[in-house]
């Protein structure tokens, strides 16, 4: 069976890039993934691998880019990792705020996107290892400095943001 992991897909389903969650999940499990679920449809899932994480990693982008033609970047975390940021999330719940997690490569990608910033007056955040925990009003969260700032062309590769729910139903799935 293998180790759960989960797989954090970049961009798909919120710009040019439309993948059926029903065709990812086919094609991963014919790449040789096993228990492949999709959460929600912007590009969660989870799977199980007789591999560490970076084969993983480079293994679902190469059957990606083959499958659907495109640049296809994922972010791997193990179950445990998961359940941490999410227990790491620093700010609490509140009505009218977005909890995200910034899901980075490494931490120095974290450190390379928040150097010299200034937050937005309405946001914070809170750099975690490879994770920058972020949260910013509803509705804003297209307009902040912090947003701005990850949607420059050299973070595509590196960065993906989740809400805290997302997070949440993925660790679910993981158990």
């Amino acid at each position: 069976m293998g180790e759960l992991f989960a797989v954090f897909l970049r961009g798909i389903n919120v710009g040019g890039v439309r993948i059926a969650m029903k065709d990812l999940q086919q094609v991963l499990a014919a790449a040789g993934f096993a228990e492949v679920r999709t959460l929600l449809a912007s590009g969660n899932v989870v799977l199980a691998a007789d591999a560490d994480a970076e084969t993983v990693k480079a293994r679902v982008e190469s059957v990606l880019r083959e499958r659907f033609g495109y640049d296809a970047w994922v972010i791997v975390k193990t179950a445990p990792q998961v359940h941490a940021i999410i227990a790491g999330y620093p700010f609490g719940t509140t009505p009218g705020l977005h909890a995200y997690a910034v899901l980075t490569t490494e931490a120095g990608t974290v450190d390379d996107v928040v150097d010299a910033l200034e937050p937005s007056p309405t946001e914070r955040w809170q750099a975690a290892g490879d994770v920058l925990y972020w949260e910013v009003p509803k509705g804003s969260s297209l307009d902040t400095n912090l947003s701005k700032r990850l949607a420059k062309a050299k973070y595509k590769p590196l960065v993906t943001t989740r809400n805290l729910n997302t997070m949440e139903k993925v660790a679910a799935a993981l158990g």
